[in-house]
């Protein structure tokens, strides 16, 4: 068995990024760019008045202080035309500033009298509430940086200025397969000997959470010619393969001689860690193979430490669990010898390990909201003793 360091190191130092690919701009809601994105032209492109009001020559103003109101400009007009400097024109919020006019003011703080304009602001000056061309962005300047994330403030900014897709870093494609004859789902009546499956649904759901969506669920009974050829399709099909059950030394557990089958090389098998020690990982290629315990516990434990990071690094995206450092809220005690992970609450001051820490048990895990590191070399920590904590997305 292997520390918890070392499985996180070896599952690091064999992943790189998914190859970039192509996207619609409102497909790539969340990604990251793989490359720079530069401005095709000014945005805006073309003096806009910022304000529903009257446009005019500043210096026409002052020269005349009445002007003639000559017709009016709305937002989307293709009109064309250049403005006396003795006239003003009725504006639109959006609409493009006609030349000659260099001032835009509120409608609020004029008057018309005989088809004339009166300004009634006293601290009007000339360039106001107009946006100047090329003011948001200028054609050749950088718009977006190679690794931002498509925020949808990015998206927006991104649409305004014409683009119409970007390239980025896509998201893996997951399979998730579910072995074991004992697995029954649920909305039936349960069978003697079978229990209800649940781990693809809290799998899904995480990886739904994480907005990763291109998943596949596939289910392979406790025979070895049904896993292998699971497996094979598994790897054909997506990038992550995430296996649960069937991992141990068991007669009825066939993952790793099917990971053999399918030539995948095995880069570690099982963790000095609780729960979750029989955790897999192997690689094929670019493609990934976690082969996950089939209690529960342990299946969302080892995804939450092992499978999330290296969904990361194919991504390049920012999900990683936030960690903690905080007093624990009452005494534990353990071992030597295994790293535990325990389902835990953090109230914002202190984490309290739950009751329920078996590997088959979700219903602690249900009210969790975090899980508390206790070292393998560590046996005893006090109340208020500093514990590294892991916030669960909620």
């Amino acid at each position: 068995m292997i520390s918890v360091k070392e499985a996180k190191k070896i599952i690091s130092d064999n992943i790189s990024s998914l190859e970039p690919v192509t996207l619609l701009l409102q497909e790539s809601a969340g990604l990251i760019l793989a490359e720079d994105v530069y401005a095709s032209m000014d945005i805006p492109a073309f003096p806009q008045s910022s304000m529903d009001g009257y446009a005019f020559s500043f210096e026409g103003w002052k020269k005349y202080k009445k002007l003639k109101i000559e017709g009016e400009v709305a937002a989307g007009s293709k009109e064309t035309f250049t403005l006396e400097s003795k006239n003003a024109v009725r504006i639109f919020t959006g609409a493009a500033v006609p030349a000659g006019a260099d001032t835009v003011i509120m409608q609020e703080k004029i008057q018309v009298e005989n088809g004339e304009l009166k300004v009634e602001d006293e601290t009007i000056q000339q360039g106001n509430s107009v946006r100047l061309k090329g003011s948001e962005i200028k054609a050749g300047e950088l718009a977006l940086g190679k690794e931002s994330v498509l925020s949808p403030a990015a998206i927006g900014f991104l649409a305004g200025i014409g683009v119409k897709d970007v390239k980025v870093y896509p998201n893996p494609s997951i399979a998730i397969i579910i072995t074991g004859n004992e697995l029954q789902p649920p909305g039936k009546p349960l069978q003697h000997g079978h229990v209800y499956e649940s781990n693809s649904f809290a799998l899904k759901a995480v990886l739904q959470q994480l907005h990763i969506n291109n998943i596949k669920v596939l289910y392979a009974t406790d025979r070895s010619e049904v896993v292998t050829e699971t497996l094979k399709k598994a790897l054909v099909q997506t990038d992550v393969v995430l296996l649960t059950g069937g991992i141990s030394v068991g007669d009825y557990d066939f993952v790793l001689q099917a990971t053999t089958e399918c030539g995948v090389e095995k880069l570690f098998h099982k963790i000095k860690q609780r729960p979750g020690k029989p955790l897999y990982f192997g690689k094929k290629e670019n493609k990934l193979v976690f082969g996950l315990p089939g209690n529960p516990s342990s299946v969302l434990t080892c995804f939450y430490q092992y499978v999330i990071p290296a969904l990361e690094k194919l991504s390049k995206r920012k999900i990683g669990l936030q960690t903690l450092q905080v007093p624990l809220e009452r005494s534990f005690k353990k071992a030597a010898g295994l790293t535990h992970f325990l389902k835990g609450f953090y109230n914002g001051k202190t984490a309290v390990p739950l009751d329920a820490q078996e590997s088959f048990r979700l219903s602690s895990f249900a009210k969790a909201n975090c899980l508390i590191q206790v070292d393998e070399d560590t046996t005893s920590l006090k109340e208020g003793e500093l514990v590294d904590v892991y916030l669960l997305p909620q």
